[in-house]
């Protein structure tokens, strides 16, 4: 006998793929889930040390994003890959896994694919800012990239908004029509414009979102409509900037998390810096709107940004969902721990 206890012995953990992972959590729930999670965050319920990220060379990355929060009771840690080059070799630029364990005994419960995970909670945070922000009427959407965050910004967004109209804009046409082709056979009703002149993609946008990779500005306060809505969610380290200072300067600014916009958001950090910005740019959580805490939109005319950096209660809160579900469906596999 190896002298392990009956409890260790029995020890077992559900691993998911990508697939499974799609199986098990839609769209409609991740925003309801992502929702809940962020008026957790903003009420103090959840634990959350700053992503720290290691560079493996190459421009490449790993990321470390632990978590605890309260409801559900559960606490885990993503390890993520990225991996900026690899969509044009047709990969995934965000692979790895978020490890949950069981808040009780603290066992390792499940190993759930990451890059299935972030593609639906990011873009599901998105449409939850969206839905408190924009205004009600917005049915013309703006993409700002053509990358695997911007289909799921599109099926997000179409969710709580009645989205008519599609603008694409990327760094090339030839990518841009290639994203207006195939989106359009999977929403034919919608009315789509590919362009890769991104001011003028912008200039009658309802709601923008900036989905890219990109490490300097593409996004610039003078281009913005009155009444826009502003979804910041691709650079999430502070060497990388998406929007310009002036987005921030132009808009009513709301966040996921205030310790992660002031630690890694760049153009945040280079504003403050420079004077260009003050913390009272920086309104409020998103969560705070939600929990009736802070005024979100004021009037129709308004521009509202909502910087995006992921944090962990929304994989939480979503890897949490997953394998309830996966345990009622039987869905995935089952490994000794």
């Amino acid at each position: 006998m190896s002298g392990e206890s009956e409890s260790e012995s029995e020890s077992q953990i559900r691993i998911l793929s990508a697939a499974q992972v799609e199986q098990c959590l839609n769209m409609t729930d991740t925003i309801d889930l992502v929702r809940g999670a962020m008026q957790q965050v903003s009420r103090g319920q959840c634990e959350m040390p700053l992503r720290f990220i290691v560079p493996v060379g190459g421009g490449n990355m790993m990321g470390v994003m632990p978590g605890a929060m309260q409801e559900p009771a559960c606490y885990g840690t993503k390890l993520l890959s990225l991996y900026p080059g690899n969509p044009a070799l047709g990969l995934s630029s965000h692979l790895g896994g978020m490890m949950v364990f069981d808040a009780e005994f603290g066992e390792p419960v499940g190993l759930v694919n990451a890059g299935a995970l972030t593609a639906l909670r990011t873009a599901a945070a998105s449409a939850v800012a969206t839905d408190a922000l924009a205004r009600a009427d917005a049915n013309h959407l703006c993409l700002i990239g053509t990358g695997e965050q911007a289909w799921s910004h599109l099926e997000a967004i179409s969710a709580i908004r009645p989205i008519n109209r599609l603008t694409i804009a990327g760094r090339t046409l030839e990518s841009v029509d290639r994203f207006a082709d195939q989106a359009s056979r999977a929403y034919s009703s919608l009315f789509f414009v590919a362009t890769d002149d991104v001011e003028k993609a912008v200039a009658d946008a309802d709601v923008i979102c900036t989905v890219t990779s990109a490490s300097e500005p593409v996004l610039y306060g003078d281009w913005l409509p009155d009444g826009a809505h502003v979804n910041a969610v691709g650079a999430s380290i502070p060497t990388k900037k998406e929007i310009d200072v002036s987005v921030v300067q132009r808009s009513r600014t709301f966040f996921d998390y205030l310790p992660s916009i002031m630690a890694q958001a760049g153009e945040i950090i280079e504003g403050l810096k420079s004077g260009t910005l003050t913390e009272q740019h920086l309104l409020a959580e998103i969560g705070a709107v939600l929990n009736g805490d802070a005024d979100g939109r004021l009037q129709d005319s308004d521009v509202t940004l909502y910087r995006s950096m992921g944090v962990a209660a929304q994989d939480l809160i979503c890897a949490h969902h997953v394998l309830q579900v996966a345990a009622q469906k039987d869905i995935g596999t089952i490994a000794p721990f």
